[in-house]
């Protein structure tokens, strides 16, 4: 049940990239907001909350329209939208005289600190609460986190659920949310406030949810690996917590994501690259690998990914940036992508089909924790489905040239023999480095012509027949979603651990 019910949710939102998600999500919390100003169940002006959002929104584009052709740098007009519709729902919703020039400056400052707050091409905080930081020390204008209300409160639970499963980072959200109940409930409070008081107020009107899902969770200022984002969310959930204070200085939810940020760029690998394209060519049958010149090095671990920005015209709704494991190994020196191209296909893949030497594209967002264990006497299986062959190309390509002999067994499954991808290196490995690999081809009437190869698909009579010691081993799965959760459902039937079963981050095909 459980499992049918997370492969409804996926589907919904794997067709739709994560910054669209965002977006509509935060777009439907302002209508909601205003409906319920209207008819009196929240205290504000409707009309004020949609001429603010109108303002920041609009702002925010300009400003930093205005700011990407000064810095000569590529413009992102939903990183612009999301900032201004998130800072609709924390400031306050009062358009008017001296309000109206604040929400102007906070614009200006949270698009500002994306060009000028940053070391080596990439931003150090969240704009927004960067940008509302320092109204509060400059002009004296706070953010009020309006949204933390009961009245909102479902509907940010509910939309943020859906953003940290697209994001796969709820173990982080739930950290910080335990942690900052935790310190809400037992940090030392002054005035003789009553534990159950601090809860409540916490948990119905606060600004923790919103935090949590919405700004804790931005790709671009939190770690990259799990560990990190663990200790990343314990540290702005404890500096959250209204009791906490250093000497008589009580800190504000974005002082406490800001402090959150440096935590994160100091722990982090935070790297922007303007890679070139060296070349692009066919891999399989509807898949090609584009080959990157980077700007500067990169020092990467196989089976890593980052994100791709592709400004092009006529975006659909899997907008400008995508994931994309590295299927280069850090001993090449060029940065490369598998990517697999479907009919019809998104406006994102369109434009990557037709970029050059002179396409502005920007990489970013280094992370990943689907790599090779440090135990090379570790005991490994390999199960790829489709292009999730890239990191494993990358891991299996980086042994090659670094000579490390591992006891890996293979499994890759396509439809036919012609999608199967680097074959020549995966032979190669097959070869020189004893990898032992089995090419399962799953679709009907395919036939099989090359050694190593079976009809069928990738279950449990499969497993059991090529892996006879898989308790013994590590799995390592990629692929589509579906593939990846029903490849763990069989493991899990056969018995082996969940601890050595890891998964590559795939947001789907958005």
């Amino acid at each position: 049940m459980w499992l049918k019910l997370t492969n409804l949710i996926d589907n919904l939102i794997n067709g739709i990239s994560m910054y669209r998600l965002l977006m509509y999500y935060l777009i439907a919390l302002i209508i909601i907001a205003i409906g319920f100003s209207a008819i009196g169940v929240m205290n504000y002006n409707p009309i004020y909350i949609a001429i603010s959002a109108a303002v920041l929104v609009f702002a925010c584009w300009i400003i930093n329209k205005i700011l990407a052709k000064l810095f000569n740098a590529p413009i992102n007009p939903e990183s612009a939208i999301l900032t201004g519709l998130i800072l609709t729902l924390i400031v306050p919703p009062k358009p008017t005289g001296y309000s109206f020039l604040f929400l102007i400056a906070v614009s200006g400052l949270a698009m500002a600190s994306k060009y000028l707050l940053t070391i080596n091409n990439k931003h150090i905080f969240n704009p927004a609460a960067i940008a509302v930081v320092l109204t509060a020390l400059g002009p004296k204008q706070s953010a009020s986190w309006w949204v933390g209300t009961a009245a909102m409160l479902p509907f940010v639970i509910i939309g943020g659920i859906l953003i940290t499963r697209k994001l796969r980072r709820g173990p982080m959200v739930v950290t910080f949310l335990i942690v900052t109940t935790l310190a809400t409930a037992f940090l030392p409070a002054s005035g003789g406030s009553h534990i159950f008081s601090n809860l409540e107020n916490m948990i119905l009107n606060s600004s923790a949810f919103f935090l949590g899902f919405v700004m804790l969770t931005e790709p671009y200022t939190s770690p990259t690996t799990k560990n990190k984002q663990i200790w990343y969310a314990a540290i702005v959930g404890l500096i959250l917590a209204p009791q906490f204070h250093i000497g008589s200085y009580y800190t504000t939810p974005e002082v406490a994501l800001i402090i959150g940020n440096i935590y994160a760029y100091l722990t982090g690998n935070k790297l922007k690259l303007f890679p070139t394209l060296f070349r692009k060519y066919k891999i399989a049958g509807d898949s090609a690998e584009f080959a990157f010149a980077t700007d500067q090095p990169l020092d990467y671990q196989p089976g890593q990914y980052m994100e791709f920005t592709l400004p092009h015209e006529k975006v659909d709704n899997r907008g400008v940036r995508r994931y994309f494991t590295l299927s280069s190994s850090p001993t090449e020196g060029q940065l490369k992508i598998g990517v697999k191209f479907y009919d019809p296909g998104s406006t994102f893949k369109s434009a990557l089909l037709d970029i050059n030497k002179n396409t502005s594209i920007v990489a970013s967002q280094l992370a990943g924790d689907f790599i090779l264990p440090k135990d090379p006497h570790k005991k490994l299986v390999f199960i790829a489905g489709g292009i999730g062959i890239t990191p494993f190309r990358s891991m299996i390509k980086f042994l090659i040239d670094t000579n490390q002999k591992r006891d890996i067994t293979l499994l890759y499954s396509a439809n036919s023999e012609d999608d199967i991808a680097y074959r020549d290196i995966l032979e190669t490995a097959r070869k020189k480095m004893n990898i032992n690999t089995l090419y399962v081809i799953s679709g009907k009437g395919s036939k099989i012509s090359k050694p190593n190869s079976v009809n069928g698909m990738i279950d449990a009579r499969l497993i059991k027949t090529y892996i006879p010691d898989l308790y013994n081993r590590i799995f390592y799965i990629s692929g589509t979603h579906e593939m990846v959760e029903s490849i763990q459902e069989i493991l899990s039937q056969l018995g082996v651990k969940r601890a050595n079963i890891k998964t590559d981050f795939f947001p789907g095909y958005a």
